[in-house]
């Protein structure tokens, strides 16, 4: 046999491998209809069952009425004397503001811990009280922020789309469908009676499935993530349960939850508690399945004859550095939402004993141990979905018949030195192997 003649047959070998391409997406569509049919209908069939329909309304006019306007004088005066001994009064005077309808009033410049730091030029809110004589009296109780948060909202926005472009606005499109579920599905569902921990699994798997799809587009890739990202939640949700009952969470361990009993008392605070936990680790999940998926995904593709051993292998080294960060991730929001309590643990000089099992920080540490377990999950169960589904079969009788044609062909390109012709008829030397750290790894 010729050069040319062995050139061609290790040619028509590699196009044979490549062959199966056609039924193997007519196989991904099936396995992905199989998968997202029921899925879906078992979704909305929980959203109907656990749609609210005797959400609490607010009440008009409830609570203190509240003006806006724009500060047009700031004048400061000395404060009063104190008694001896008591701290000394600062930040004494009185700030004039012109309300959006043009009355001018007058108030008192605010004061005490939190209290807003105003100027003339700002814009801020005030609340009127009526006063028995029927004049009434404003006070400043914090600055107007929508003009500045609809700029950075519209800075983020542009930002996203600029970089990521069709990918970004349809990250964007998730964005909203994901606030959406929570302010007119789970909030009002929880606020209704319903179990917080069916709302919040149910929630969240319409979350995923809509937002992966729309992100990601509709193919085998995303399959897998979501059937990786549903295994985890479910793992998730019922370590969740687990560890809420063996710690004796309440679910009620700061001023905002203790206000939420007084006020809506039938909100199970303890299913509250797991449905926090179940919808702030699907963030992460996502991220981590659709990562895996892909990974599997391009692997097959830079090496079609690796089996499930090979992708599942090299793809799994590839999650383990992955989840390495997460993890720190997951710690780090957490104990940045709870520095404040940190501090002030600290301050006090509270044992560290005592610190670690109270209410609050025990919480935070259910939250991180469980979300950190269903993350630690999810990369075995997308890694080994992917390599199943992604492994291509093999072809006997190809591989007899071109075996030996194949393997001097590549024998012969590494003697020599892999390189390849070049424009113009030369050669260009051989380039570097994007995937060899994960040839033959064990």
């Amino acid at each position: 046999m010729t050069r040319s003649e062995m050139n061609q047959a290790g040619h028509d070998h590699h196009h044979h491998t490549a062959g199966p391409a056609q039924p193997m997406s007519a196989r991904a569509r099936r396995i992905t209809l199989w998968l997202l049919v029921p899925a879906v209908l078992i979704t909305a069939l929980g959203m109907l069952l656990l749609w609210p329909r005797d959400t609490p309304q607010s009440t008009e006019g409830a609570g203190p009425e509240r003006a806006f306007g724009r500060i047009v004088a700031v004048t400061p005066e000395a404060c009063p004397e104190v008694p001896e001994g008591e701290t000394p009064l600062t930040g004494c005077g009185t700030v004039t503001v012109t309300l959006d309808d043009g009355t001018g009033v007058t108030s008192e410049i605010p004061g005490g811990p939190g209290a807003p730091e105003v100027g003339p030029g700002d814009d801020v809110t005030l609340m009127v009280l009526e006063n028995e004589d029927g004049t009434r009296e404003y006070s400043i109780t914090d600055h107007q922020r929508s003009t500045q948060l609809w700029l950075l909202g519209a800075a983020f926005a542009l930002a996203v789309v600029a970089f990521g472009r069709w990918r970004g606005l349809t990250a964007l499109g998730g964005l909203a469908v994901t606030f959406a579920i929570l302010l007119f599905f789970i909030v009002p569902a929880i606020l209704d009676g319903r179990s917080p921990v069916a709302v919040a699994v149910v929630g969240a798997a319409a979350i995923m499935l809509i937002v992966l799809y729309l992100t990601h587009g509709f193919s085998m890739t995303t399959t897998i993530a979501v059937a990786g990202t549903l295994a985890s939640l479910a793992i998730t949700a019922v370590l969740a349960a687990a560890a809420t009952a063996a710690v004796h969470l309440t679910g009620v361990a700061d001023e905002t939850s203790n206000y939420l009993t007084i006020t809506q008392g039938d909100v199970n605070m303890q299913g509250l508690l797991l449905a926090g936990i179940v919808i702030g680790s699907l963030g992460v999940l996502d991220d981590v399945t659709v990562t895996q998926s892909a990974t599997v995904a391009e692997l097959a593709v830079a090496n079609p004859r690796y089996g499930f051993r090979q992708l599942y292998g090299a793809a799994t080294r590839i999650g383990r550095a992955h989840i390495a960060s997460v993890i720190n991730t997951i710690v780090l929001a957490y104990a940045g939402a709870s520095l404040p309590l940190m501090l002030l643990f600290a301050a006090g000089n509270t044992p560290v004993s005592e610190l670690l099992t109270s209410q609050l920080i025990s919480q935070e540490l259910v939250r991180s141990a469980v979300g950190t377990i269903g993350l630690v999950a999810a990369v075995p169960i997308t890694t080994a979905l992917a390599a199943l589904l992604s492994a291509r079969a093999p072809h006997p009788a190809a591989d007899a018949s071109d075996g030996d044609v194949a393997r001097g062909d590549v024998a012969r390109d590494a003697a020599a030195g892999d390189a390849a012709p070049a424009e113009g008829g030369g050669r260009r030397p051989p380039e570097e192997n994007r995937w060899a750290a994960f040839v033959d790894r064990d």
